[in-house]
């Protein structure tokens, strides 16, 4: 009883898309904070969230590779250059709060990556428009019950430069980026050890204005029986600088520059068990810590969930989970949902809960600025709280979703002062936000080869003074259409605001995408990726300048898979 797509590995091949944040946006509501990509993108504004919940950059879902959270442990953030996307066998988007099993981070939905299991050798390079160079490898072998792989990602682009033409001065760079990524895992009868190593470099725009990250993980789990455990330890250095850039754009002075060593570790156990013919009881517990900045955070978790089949037609999940995170509050997350099934053909859903979200490290100890608008931290934050509830109905390939979800103390970038030099803004509790709306989505194959898909999501998202939230448009819509081995996607969203005054509006725009790939023999593959064929205008942020998303790009390749 849950709002969920779930996107195949033959899916997120078959999207010209060179990295999984801009794969992702074919399911409507998925958004990062701000419209452009991680290949152009500051990595503190990659934050996701689903249903236009969430006002500032942390992420309001959670991110999961195999069950261990991918969201940064210091900002909430997402690298999505760290899973490779040949490893990848499925993408499964949960849309709504899911704190009740996931705990904080999972206030508006959890996006799950499900790695490849079988032995298999796959690679997809890729090059194209402004020097950019795409690789991704997953080779697996087993031997007797042992089973091993490596997977590898790799990105490198010159980019763009981000302002507008007739804005544009002489600090104004491209903005370019490289990232890589290797991971390798070794399992044996539902047990996996996997060590990886991330490393990436980007220019943010002007010649001072920098980032780099290194991240090393060592992870493992289990999945026995009913049984399934994770354990993580991480090791992170995040090295960025900050610019005062003057009104005529020609001269930058460096304002700062902060290196944060951050380390965390975390684990969960959780068990399902079947109690007679009608109940069906899963129960965990959970643990996490992150230190960085001469702080610490730790969050404990406990959860239990019962699925009750009432009769054939009709079954009741409720469920409870109490996260402790210290100082940064705690909170209940309870969640009761109804599936009822009229017939074969028509189903009903309808689910309420809550959930809850502790402020990160980032939010209460590190400033940053982007541009000219200075955002300082708040160690007084308080944890943001959810309620929500929804309703649904499915039918054959159609499906629909109502919902509200309310938040009370929303963390938010609240302006303090404006002047033509300087915009200074601060991380507070501004009060509450709401955000109701609809999601319709519909898949059908047609004329036995072809398949069309599409999705619409209505979002009223406004806070308790009748301001729109952030970076939420209030209309998105996506539509793919695909035959043997060429697709094309279109992607509309309407204007939205940059800031919580609502006084920068950024313009609605409209997409289109291109992907084809022709056999070269058994193994062997030619790919052609477009993106934003028609060379669109997608303004991502306003600071108070106007930076540019995606411009037409264009990218040829092979991909081999055995």
């Amino acid at each position: 009883p849950a709002s969920v797509i779930v996107l195949s590995a033959d899916d997120l091949a078959a999207t010209p898309a060179a990295t999984l944040d801009d794969a992702l946006r074919q399911v409507p509501g998925f958004t990062l904070f701000r419209r452009s990509g991680s290949r152009t993108a500051n990595p503190t504004s990659q934050g996701v969230s689903l249903r236009g919940v969430g006002a500032s950059g942390a992420s309001r879902a959670l991110v999961l590779d195999d069950g261990i959270p991918l969201n940064d442990p210091f900002g909430g953030w997402v690298y999505w250059g760290r899973v490779p996307r040949v490893a990848i066998a499925r993408a499964e988007v949960l849309r709504g709060g899911a704190s009740g099993l996931y705990g904080s981070g999972a206030m508006s939905g959890v996006i799950q990556f499900v790695r490849r299991r079988d032995a298999a050798v796959i690679a997809d390079v890729s090059g194209g428009s402004r020097a950019t160079g795409t690789g991704s490898l997953f080779a697996a072998t087993s031997v007797g019950a042992w089973r091993g792989s490596v997977a590898i990602d790799w990105l490198k682009t010159d980019g763009w430069i981000l302002v507008d033409d007739d804005q544009r001065g002489a600090v104004d760079v491209a903005a370019n980026a490289r990232h890589t990524s290797v991971d390798a895992t070794v399992a044996r009868r539902g047990v996996f050890l996997r060590a990886s190593r991330f490393t990436e470099g980007r220019n943010n725009g002007t010649p001072l204005q920098i980032n780099d990250t290194v991240i090393r993980q060592l992870a493992a789990g289990a999945d026995v029986g009913p049984v399934q455990g994770r354990v993580y330890a991480t090791d992170q250095d995040f090295h960025q600088t900050f610019s005062a850039i003057a009104a005529d754009r020609n001269s930058e002075r460096l304002t700062n520059e902060q290196r944060t060593r951050v380390r965390s570790w975390g684990g969960s156990l959780q068990t399902a068990h079947t109690f007679g013919a009608r109940h069906a009881v899963l129960g965990g517990v959970e643990s996490r810590s992150v230190s960085a900045l001469e702080q610490r955070q730790r969050i404990q978790s406990a959860f239990v969930e019962d699925v009750f089949v009432m009769s054939t037609k009709a079954s009741v999940t409720a469920g409870l989970r109490y996260d402790d995170a210290g100082r940064n509050g705690d909170a209940w997350s309870p969640r009761v949902s109804l599936l009822f099934r009229a017939n074969d053909k028509v189903a009903f859903t309808a689910s309420a809960y809550k959930a809850f979200r502790a402020p990160t490290l980032n939010e209460l100890y590190r400033g940053f600025r982007v541009g000219n608008v200075q955002t300082n931290p708040n160690a007084a934050l308080q944890p943001e709280r959810l309620q929500a509830f929804e309703v649904g109905a499915r039918s054959g390939p159609l499906r629909v979703n109502l919902f509200q979800m309310d938040v009370d103390d929303a963390v938010a970038n609240v302006t303090l002062s404006t002047t033509p030099a300087l915009i200074t803004r601060q991380r507070q509790n501004l009060g509450s936000t709401r955000s109701r709306g609809v999601e319709l989505e519909a898949d059908r194959r047609f004329a036995r080869e072809w398949r069309i898909s599409g999705g619409y999501l209505f979002c009223d998202a406004v806070t308790s003074d009748d301001k729109r939230i952030p970076q939420v448009a209030r209309h998105q819509a996506t539509l793919q259409l695909a035959r043997g081995n060429v697709g094309a996607q279109v992607r509309w969203s309407s204007m939205q605001f940059d800031d919580d005054l609502n006084r920068f509006p950024l313009r609605s725009y409209v997409v289109a995408d291109l992907f084809a790939s022709r056999p070269l023999n058994a193994h062997l593959s030619a790919t052609l990726a477009a993106e934003n064929l028609f060379d669109k205008r997608i303004e991502t942020a306003a600071t108070p300048v106007i930076t540019l998303g995606t411009p037409r790009s264009i990218r040829i390749g092979l991909r081999y898979a055995r």
